[in-house]
């Protein structure tokens, strides 16, 4: 046995004498809080350290041409990558979390420990327009998780630190260790007890810490509140949350259906062409959305668009509040382009940043054009606006209310904002949920049936494999199998009293039931006279391997009133599925689940 692993179950036993299993989580959350915070600093140095080699003194003399040329070839360097060294899929960050934490037990690939630190800062400082919270999840994530494994700690025990190590990852990034434990419970429907939270806290404070060691005080978002809030304002902050809901909407059926583009294109060459091509093309035309894009959110938050709009490919005059607002719009209207793109294409990133970004512009444009027409003669503060959009963004876009009013309100400071922050983030989240039913990051998860609630039932039943209640030992019989060779070579040789009816190929056909034979199964005379085909009938209903979740398994069942359902694999006959052996392996998941 290798030494390593003797001196770990030496560990091990000295560990189970002296310290008990909580204490040891929490000395866990307090390891994986600095190792997440490591990771993030780690991925902000990089990306910045990438943009400051491109934007040298010879680039800059010729800078708007390499808008073009920087983000493809960032792009095409990451594909390199993947396919050459890396030679696994990396999933994107926090949606590859939620799948693990869902149907692979809180087990992440050791890869991805690493593989997001060495392609996000190349995608996002190349220019892709993305953002980095998403990869430093998933890095943090997958850290919590091996470390557990390592450990040997169990599925709950790995779930927790999975979060602890989600919560450590935003506490570092934006400095706010309050916001990043309501965003670790609210994205993945952690239970919020005085046990899980405990570890959450320990790890967002272990990697603020570290953010603070190794970055100083310096925060993403300059914020500085010049008016406070006043009830006079209340109805334009009711009207952001509609106009936060609109833009939410737009970001997500328009990232959605770029997305459902790239996926029919099979060769990752062709989505870097494409991809590749539009991206570039659309930074060249829109230089501010070249990478994350906190330079546009800051020079929004101080209330000066100019200093990143007048430099613009048309020309146009930014003294103009008028063109101002156009190319503000075009802005918002261009960033989710660019990030779909940028996904399409094969970038590793995150989807945090856009939000941000797009709703402080959309607020800021909220404000500017009501104090340019001058109706009911009140002014609002763009900035105050702007800040408030982000939550209105991230309430509807991320649907996370409380993470929203909990980062904003700590990003500033204080909870001067904190009322227009709860009307602007319930109303944007209420009508985005509305017609965009799940988040970008679960919107996939959801529809196969793999996203984690704090419905404990509906989780019991998500974390089931279908491989472990689909029964095999049921003899299968032909359409033209007369009655005599049934009961001899099925009956006979079988202990159950139901025998699916298959083709030469294994193509389903039917059933035939014992109690369909039970009358005729002793007439000698009918056993060459009777056949198969004259007996079967169809199945109350099908089950379709790895494509029906096993809450719609269960609705079949409950729809049909049967007892037992054939599954069909690839159009094949594959086995059935009873209603008791399932309902066996899902009290034992929920114990499980519940702990």
């Amino acid at each position: 046995m290798p030494e390593s692993k003797i001196l770990l179950r030496k560990f091990l036993r000295w560990r189970y004498k002296h310290i008990s299993h909580q204490h040891f989580v929490y000395l866990l959350s307090a390891i994986v809080g600095l190792l997440a915070g490591l990771g993030a600093v780690i991925l902000k140095n990089l990306t910045h350290l990438i943009q400051h080699l491109l934007e040298g003194r010879f680039i800059k003399n010729i800078h708007q041409a390499f808008y073009f040329i920087f983000p493809v070839l960032g792009l095409f360097i990451v594909l390199v990558l993947i396919k050459y060294i890396i030679r696994k899929r990396i999933g994107h960050g926090i949606p590859s979390t939620l799948f693990a934490m869902s149907k692979l037990n809180g087990i992440m690939p050791q890869h991805q420990m690493w593989a997001s630190i060495l392609t996000a800062p190349i995608t996002v400082g190349f220019g892709g327009s993305v953002g980095l919270e998403g990869p430093t999840v998933a890095t943090g994530a997958a850290i919590g998780s091996n470390l557990a494994k390592f450990f040997h700690l169990n599925k709950k025990t790995r779930t927790l630190l999975i979060g602890a190590a989600t919560a450590a990852a935003m506490s570092a990034i934006f400095k706010a260790p309050i916001a990043a434990i309501v965003f670790a419970v609210e994205i993945f429907s952690l239970d919020l007890t005085l046990l899980s939270v405990l570890p959450l806290l320990i790890a967002s404070i272990a990697a603020v810490l570290t953010s603070y060691f190794f970055l100083g005080d310096g925060i993403l978002l300059h914020f500085q509140l010049d008016d406070k809030f006043q009830l006079n304002t209340t109805i334009f902050y009711l009207l952001l949350g509609v106009t936060s809901a609109t833009t939410s909407i737009y970001f997500s059926k328009m990232y959605f259906g770029i997305d459902d583009f790239f996926k029919k294109l099979v060769s990752p060459y062709k989505r870097l062409i494409i991809g590749g091509f539009l991206i570039g093309l659309i930074v060249f035309i829109v230089p501010p959305l070249f990478g994350e894009g906190y330079e546009t959110i800051n020079a929004i938050l101080k209330g000066n668009p100019s200093e990143i709009l007048q430099e613009n490919i048309f020309h146009i005059n930014t003294e103009a509040t008028s063109n101002i607002i156009l190319l503000l719009v075009g802005l918002v209207t261009f960033k989710v382009v660019a990030m779909s793109f940028t996904f399409g294409a094969g970038g590793i990133g995150g989807v945090f940043a856009p939000t941000l970004f797009t709703g402080s512009i959309s607020g800021y444009i909220f404000a500017i054009t009501f104090n340019y027409l001058g109706l009911f003669g009140i002014h609002l503060s763009p900035i105050n606006f702007a800040m408030v959009g982000m939550a209105g963004l991230m309430a509807g876009v991320l649907q996370a209310p409380l993470t929203a009013i909990f980062l904003i309100a700590e990003i500033t400071g204080g909870y001067e904002l904190f009322v227009p922050l709860m009307i602007v983030a319930a109303i944007s989240y209420l009508i985005t949920k509305k017609y965009i039913p799940h988040n970008i990051y679960a919107n996939e998860l959801a529809r196969k049936g793999y996203l984690l609630t704090h419905n404990k039932d509906k989780n019991a039943l998500m974390a089931m494999d279908i491989d472990t209640i689909i029964e095999q030992n049921f003899v299968s019989i032909k359409p033209n199998m007369k009655l005599g060779k049934m009961l001899k070579c099925a009956v006979a040789k079988s202990n159950r009293n139901l025998f699916p009816v298959v083709s030469e190929d294994n193509e389903f056909l039917g059933i035939v039931l014992l109690d369909d034979i039970r009358d005729i199964m002793f007439h000698k005379k009918l056993y060459k006279k009777v056949h198969v085909r004259d007996l079967m009938h169809s199945a109350p209903d099908l089950v379709f391997y790895k494509k029906d979740s096993m809450e719609e398994i269960l609705k079949k069942f409950k729809g049909s009133g049967a007892w037992n359902l054939p599954v069909i694999k690839d159009g094949k006959y594959y086995g059935f599925i009873s209603k008791s052996k399932m309902l066996t392996v899902y009290r034992a998941q929920l114990v499980q689940v519940t702990g």
